[in-house]
C-alpha cells in the first residue's frame, strides 16, 4: 500500500504529542566504550543507522544512505507531515544535490510557479497601495546555466516533503502507524521504515549500540519500545529532542524576534497580484499594520503572512481567524471575499550553532536544524541541512562499508560546522539588511524591542498586564505614524529624506538579498576529508566576511570546494553525441571517488596508480580523461585511453563543451583547466560529495604516485597508517 493511503487511513484517528520522559536535560546512560568497531557485523537486531525527524533533512538522508547500500530507518514523532509551508527557497547547491535523486530536481522546477512570478521583492505602503521600493533578485547569468547545471527554485517545503515521500515509496520504504504495529520486540527494527507518532524520549549508549526508546500512542494508552542501531543521526528540528537528551549546548544569538506565521489561502489576493504585482516576498508599512507577506503560489492563492509578535503582553490566543483576517484586509489595502485561515504559530528567530555535531564516539550526530537555527533571511536553514545530509551520507557509507574507521565521521563536524557558524553570520547579516528599511521609514525594529525588553525585564513586573500593553500598543502607535501619507511624500523634506535614502537601500543592494552565489556554491571545506596545499591555505587566508550582499560565485579547485561544473560531452564509438555536467562524473549509488586528468602519458601514469592503491584501500575510483574542445578522433580517443588504462575499465572519456554567453565572462568560453585555474598537466581527485579531495594544480609527475596516492587516501578516509 503507498505512502499516501497508509497516512489518509490512520492520520485521523490518532493524535497527540507523545510524551518525554522526565529525564535531566543532557541525560544519555553512557557506558564504557572499547576500541571496537561502531557496526558489529551479523547482529540482525541492531539497524544500521536510525535517523530521528522526517523533515527535508531527514528524508535527504534516508534516501541517500539507501542509494549507498546503508540500513536506515526513520522515527517521526507526528503522526501526519505539515502542510504549513515553511521553508520555500532551494538554493543552487541543493538543486545540484537533488538532481542525483532520480529525477527530483526536474519535477521541483516543472511543478514551482514560473520564476517571473517570483524573482521579486516588493515594499508598499499596501499591497494596492503605493510601492516605496522593488527589487529583482534575479541576474542574467542565473539563467544561463554557466556556473551549475541547474537554477534555484520556489517551492514550498511541504511540497518538498511530499516529493521526497515519493522518492522514499520508490526504495520500497514503509510508513508504519501504531496501529500497524504487530509486536513490541524491543530489538528489531527492520530498515526502510518510518515510524510515524514514534517520539525519542530516551537514548542508552553502550560499547555494541545505541538503545532508544520511543514513546508512542496505541489504542488510547501510551506505549514504549527500545530500538537498537548503531549510529543515531538527530534531523528532529530546532527544539532537536536528540540534542537535548545528548547534552549538547546551542551558542549564538537567542530571541532575536517574536513573530506569528499567518498560513491562509486566498486566489481573489492571487489573481489580483498576479494581474498588478506578482513576486515572492511583499513587505508592507503602514499606519494601521506592519508585515511581511511570502506568495507561495500565486495561482493557487497560498501565501504565509509574518507579522511581530510581543510575548506576554500579547498572547498567540489573540491571533483568531477573525483577528487575521482584519490583518490580512489592512495589509492588502481591501477586502477579500475568499480568506481561508489555515492555521497560525507563533515562532521565535535564533542565531545559534550546537557545540558539538557529534558525541559518544560518533555514535550520536546532529545534522540540519538540529544542528544550527538561523533566521530565515537568505533561506540557509533547510538548505544548509540538505548539504549536511550530502555530506553526511558517503562518510556513514564508508565505515558501514568498512572502507574507513568511524573516525572520518569527525570530518563531519570539522567540516560543517565552520560552514553553519558562517551562515550564521550571514543570516545576521542579511537579517539585519532587512530591518534597514523599515529603519531608513523612521521605523527602527530595534527601538521597538528594547522597549519592549525594559517592560519585561524592568518595569513590567509592577505593571498591570493591562498597562504594559497599553504601553506598547502606545508606542507602536506611535511609530506606525512615521508611515502616514502626509508625512511620507516628496513634498515632505523629512519625509523625502527617508524615501530617498531608501533608494540608495535599494540601488546599492543593501537591503534583504535571495541569492548568495558565492557562498551557496563557493563553500570550501579547509581541513577535514581533504589534502589541503600551500595556494589553498593562502585563499582560505583572505576568505572574506559575510556581508549580507549578493556576490557572485568564481569557480576554483582549491581542496575542499566543489567541483566546478563544466558541460562535457561524452566520448564513445557510439553515435550518442550526450553531454552533462562534470558534477554527473560523480555517482551517487556508490562510495567512489573519481580522478580528473588531461590525456597525458604522466597523467595516465597517475591513473594507474590511483586504481592500484583504490585497490589496496577497498575503495571504487573512477578515472576521467578530460580531453580539449575540438577533438574530432573518437575511435583515437577510445584506443589511447584503453591502451594507457588496461587493464581497468572503470574511465571515462568527455571532451570539453564550450559556450559563449552575450552577458558573462570569458570563464564561459574558456578550458577546463583554465575554468578550474590549473594546467593541463595538473589531476584533480573529487570525493563522492562532489567537493575536492586532493589536486596538483600543474605536473602529475609526484616522485612515487602509489606512495602519493596511498598518503592521499589515508588523509581523506582518516587511516591512521600510510604503511598499506
Amino acid at each position: 500500500m503507498g505512502f499516501t493511503r497508509v497516512l489518509k487511513r490512520f492520520c485521523d484517528k490518532f493524535r497527540g504529542d507523545a510524551r518525554i520522559k522526565a529525564y535531566p536535560l543532557g541525560y544519555v546512560q553512557r557506558r564504557a566504550f572499547s576500541d571496537s568497531k561502531i557496526f558489529v557485523n551479523g547482529d540482525d537486531t541492531v539497524l544500521p543507522v536510525l535517523i530521528v525527524g522526517a523533515g527535508p533533512v531527514g528524508l535527504v538522508l534516508s534516501i541517500l544512505l539507501s542509494k549507498l547500500g546503508v540500513k536506515c530507518a526513520v522515527l517521526e514523532k507526528s503522526m501526519k507531515f505539515s502542510k504549513h509551508p515553511q521553508a520555500h527557497f532551494i538554493n543552487n547547491r541543493s538543486m545540484e544535490v537533488f538532481r542525483k535523486l532520480d529525477g527530483l530536481a526536474e519535477e521541483i522546477q516543472m511543478s514551482q510557479p514560473p520564476v517571473e512570478l517570483w524573482r521579486k521583492f516588493i515594499y508598499c505602503t499596501s499591497l494596492s497601495g503605493s510601492i516605496l521600493g522593488l527589487v529583482d533578485h534575479m541576474q542574467p547569468q542565473d539563467f544561463e546555466q554557466v556556473v551549475s547545471p541547474i537554477s534555484v527554485a520556489h517551492f514550498s517545503q511541504y511540497k518538498l516533503i511530499r516529493l521526497l515521500l515519493k522518492q522514499i515509496e520508490q526504495l520500497s520504504f514503509q510508513f508504519c502507524m501504531p496501529e500497524c504495529l504487530e509486536s513490541l520486540n524491543p530489538a528489531i527494527l527492520r530498515d526502510r521504515q518510518i515510524l510515524m507518532g514514534h517520539e525519542c524520549v530516551s537514548i542508552d549508549v553502550s560499547n555494541n549500540y545505541v538503545s532508544v526508546t520511543a514513546s508512542f500512542l496505541k489504542d488510547g494508552k501510551y506505549m514504549e519500545r527500545d530500538i537498537r542501531c548503531n549510529i543515531l543521526v538527530g534531523t528532529d528540528g530546532a527544539g532537536s529532542t536528540v540534542r537535548k537528551l545528548a547534552g549538547i549546548d546551542m551558542k549564538g544569538e537567542r530571541d532575536l524576534q517574536n513573530l506569528v506565521s499567518v498560513h491562509f489561502l486566498s486566489r481573489d489576493l492571487g489573481h489580483y497580484l498576479l494581474k498588478e504585482r506578482p513576486g515572492m516576498l511583499f513587505f508592507i508599512f503602514n499606519t494601521e499594520a506592519i508585515g511581511v507577506l511570502v506568495a507561495h503560489d500565486l495561482n493557487q492563492g497560498e501565501f504565509v503572512l509574518q507579522t511581530p509578535f510581543y510575548p506576554p503582553q500579547q498572547s498567540v490566543e489573540e491571533f483568531s481567524p477573525k483577528i487575521c483576517e482584519e490583518l490580512i484586509f489592512k495589509l492588502v489595502g481591501r477586502d477579500l471575499g475568499d480568506i481561508d485561515v489555515i492555521d497560525v504559530k507563533p515562532w521565535v528567530m535564533h542565531a545559534e550553532v550546537a557545540e558539538k555535531f557529534l558525541c559518544c564516539d560518533n555514535r550520536i550526530i546532529l545534522a540540519g536544524d538540529a544542528a544550527h537555527r538561523f533566521p530565515p533571511a537568505g533561506g540557509f536553514g533547510m538548505n544548509t541541512g540538505i548539504q549536511d545530509s550530502h555530506n553526511l551520507a558517503w562518510k556513514i557509507a564508508s565505515v558501514v562499508k568498512g572502507i574507513a574507521p568511524s573516525s572520518i565521521l569527525n570530518t563531519y563536524e570539522r567540516e560543517r560546522r565552520p560552514i553553519a557558524i558562517f551562515n550564521t553570520a550571514l543570516s545576521i547579516q542579511n537579517f539585519k539588511a532587512a530591518m534597514a528599511v523599515p529603519a531608513a521609514l523612521g521605523l527602527d525594529p530595534t527601538v521597538a524591542n528594547s522597549v519592549h525588553k525594559v517592560i519585561n525585564d524592568g518595569v513590567g513586573f509592577i505593571l498591570p498586564s493591562g498597562l504594559q500593553r497599553a504601553i506598547l500598543d502606545g508606542i507602536f502607535k506611535i511609530g506606525r505614524a512615521q508611515l502616514s501619507e502626509s508625512l511620507l511624500n516628496e513634498n515632505n523634506p523629512l519625509g523625502a529624506s527617508r524615501l530617498a535614502k531608501l533608494r540608495q537601500i535599494f540601488k546599492e543592494g543593501k537591503s534583504l538579498q535571495l541569492q548568495f552565489p558565492a557562498e551557496d556554491l563557493g563553500f570550501r571545506y579547509p581541513e577535514g576529508a581533504v589534502v589541503p596545499d600551500i595556494d589553498s591555505a593562502v585563499s582560505n587566508s583572505t576568505q572574506e566576511s559575510p556581508t549580507g550582499w549578493r556576490r557572485d560565485y568564481i569557480p576554483n579547485a582549491d581542496p575542499g570546494s566543489r567541483l566546478p561544473h563544466m558541460n562535457v560531452r561524452i566520448l564513445s564509438n557510439s553515435s550518442s553525441k550526450e553531454t552533462i555536467s562534470t558534477l554527473d562524473l560523480i555517482s551517487g549509488n556508490k562510495v567512489e571517488f573519481v580522478l580528473i586528468i588531461a590525456p597525458m602519458e604522466s597523467s595516465y601514469d597517475l591513473a594507474r596508480a590511483a586504481f592500484k592503491v583504490a585497490e589496496e584501500f577497498k575503495v571504487s575510483i573512477r578515472v576521467c580523461v578530460m580531453w580539449s574542445a575540438g577533438t574530432t578522433t573518437t575511435e583515437g580517443v577510445e584506443v589511447a585511453s584503453e591502451t594507457s588504462l588496461a587493464p581497468w575499465k572503470n574511465y571515462i572519456d568527455v571532451m570539453e563543451v564550450k559556450k559563449r554567453s552575450p552577458t558573462t565572462s570569458s570563464s564561459y568560453s574558456c578550458s577546463w583547466w583554465e575554468l578550474c585555474k590549473m594546467s593541463e598537466t595538473g589531476a584533480i581527485m573529487v570525493r563522492p560529495d562532489e567537493h575536492i579531495a586532493w589536486r596538483v594544480k600543474s605536473g602529475v609527475d609526484v616522485g612515487d604516485p602509489i606512495q602519493e596516492l596511498k598518503t592521499v587516501f589515508s588523509v581523506v578516509l582518516d587511516l591512521k597508517s600510510t604503511d598499506v
